[in-house]
């Protein structure tokens, strides 16, 4: 199983490009799509879902080019949207029930499928309410489970997180882990959080291009040395932040502890300190300043 991109790229009006030159291997596990809002990463999402077809590249799954046969990855594909919805008035089997016959299930291959799925994302006792009474973290785990219906190989969810209370954004990010397996997942999302707790894999996406690409660890190794703390008086922080990329600040009795990414010794009172991936993101996405 192997999904292949190929200078992948996205033109929306002349010179203006959603995507530009984006190439990435991907293999079975979690790879988490990380970057700010309007970096490219719905953009990507939705050509891989053959929502959008590209400018420029290829999108290959095993070999096969996308492009001219979108059949072969729409067969095995999962996809949670951004902007997903539900239709308030149904239930969670009845809508369920009405995804998998749009995606061909036959009737008693649905019903089991769908219990099977209530009780993956723990929906089964809700199963009968009508869905506009659901929680956002209930309505995604109906989004997630409709994502599940045809067993897809390449599961797809996009910001799958905004919105929810931290518990439901745990119990969802424990849902994803669960479900990597055999299967690639592609996680696209700003919020750090998210991706260190569930990525094998991560792509720093910016101004439509990729920054980096690599397994958790090695981000983090490369910014080893590169993060320090000291405390500051609070009327220093704005110039701090001026010269610096600020990773964290903490309001002490003595002054504001801030926490810098730099390659540099910042200052002489500053101490090393162990990275963590929202500094290598700063990092890397603010241009290794």
């Amino acid at each position: 199983m192997k999904l292949s991109i190929q200078n992948l790229g996205k033109e929306y009006k002349r010179g203006f490009w959603g995507l530009k030159d984006f190439s990435l291997e991907i293999k079975p596990g979690i790879l988490g799509l990380l970057g700010p809002n309007g970096a490219g990463k719905s953009t990507f999402m939705r050509m891989l879902a053959t929502i959008t077809k590209p400018t420029d590249g290829k999108i290959l799954w095993n070999d096969i080019d996308v492009a001219k046969n979108p059949d072969a990855l729409r067969d095995v594909l999962g996809y949670l949207p951004q902007d997903f919805g539900v239709y308030p008035n149904l239930n969670a089997i009845e809508f369920l029930e009405y995804m998998a016959a749009i995606k061909g299930l036959d009737a008693n291959t649905a019903k089991k499928r769908i219990d099977e799925l209530l009780q993956l994302v723990n929906l089964k006792d809700a199963a009968k309410r009508p869905l506009g009474g659901y929680s956002g973290g209930m309505k995604q785990r109906v989004g997630i489970a409709q994502a599940l219906l045809n067993d897809p190989q390449l599961l797809i969810v996009d910001e799958p997180t905004v919105g929810l209370d931290p518990e439901e954004r745990v119990r969802f990010r424990n849902l994803l882990s669960d479900l990597s397996g055999e299967r690639i997942v592609i996680l696209s999302t700003h919020i750090v959080s998210d991706v260190e707790a569930t990525a094998t894999h991560i792509a720093l996406v910016n101004k439509g291009q990729l920054l980096r690409e690599a397994a958790p660890e090695s981000l983090l190794n490369e910014l080893e040395g590169k993060v320090w703390e000291w405390t500051i008086q609070s009327k220093d922080l704005p110039a701090l932040k001026s010269k610096h990329i600020v990773s964290g600040t903490i309001r002490k009795s003595d002054g504001v502890q801030v926490r810098v990414v730099s390659s540099d010794q910042p200052e002489a009172e500053s101490r090393s300190v162990s990275p963590n991936l929202e500094d290598a993101y700063l990092y890397f996405i603010g241009g290794k300043q």
